[in-house]
């Protein structure tokens, strides 16, 4: 965490790029199960800067779109920014393009959950902290639940 902003550092996973990866057809199936075009985005950040939970985020979200358009599913869908994402709709109100980016976070949850992947339910929340986790962060862990 950065002392002065208060924010976690950005961090970037590991890649190795393939014309295997990068042509396998991922991007495409987000493409079309979100109804975006993942190409459409430039990386200018906005997302990330107005995501009232990136500081809990292991990738930021134009991160993820970024790991999406080079077609790095794995990367992706054991994120755990995916499960962290309280479906608040702020990137993508933010967003320049009017890229769906809350729409594109749902299916590639909808893609993980369909791979077996799963890191947070609401089982796991402790009664004695629900006091203290942010009303977005309860919104997101039943969000997931209706994807």
């Amino acid at each position: 965490m950065n002392e002065k902003t208060g924010l976690a550092p950005p961090k970037s996973p590991p890649v190795r790029l393939t014309r295997e990866t990068v042509g396998a057809g991922f991007k495409k199936r987000v493409n079309e199960l979100s109804g975006e075009n993942l190409d459409a985005c430039y990386q200018c950040g906005n997302c990330s800067s107005g995501c009232p939970l990136a500081q809990e985020m292991d990738i930021l979200p134009n991160r993820i779109m970024r790991l999406a358009q080079l077609g790095l599913k794995n990367e992706l869908i054991y994120s755990q920014t995916l499960w962290i994402c309280a479906s608040c709709f702020q990137c993508t109100v933010r967003c320049p393009k009017g890229i769906d980016i809350q729409g594109v976070m749902d299916t590639l949850r909808q893609i993980a959950l369909e791979e077996g992947v799963d890191h947070f339910g609401p089982d796991q929340i402790d009664p004695g902290q629900a006091s203290t986790v942010p009303q977005p962060g309860l919104v997101g862990v039943y969000r997931k639940l209706s994807t």
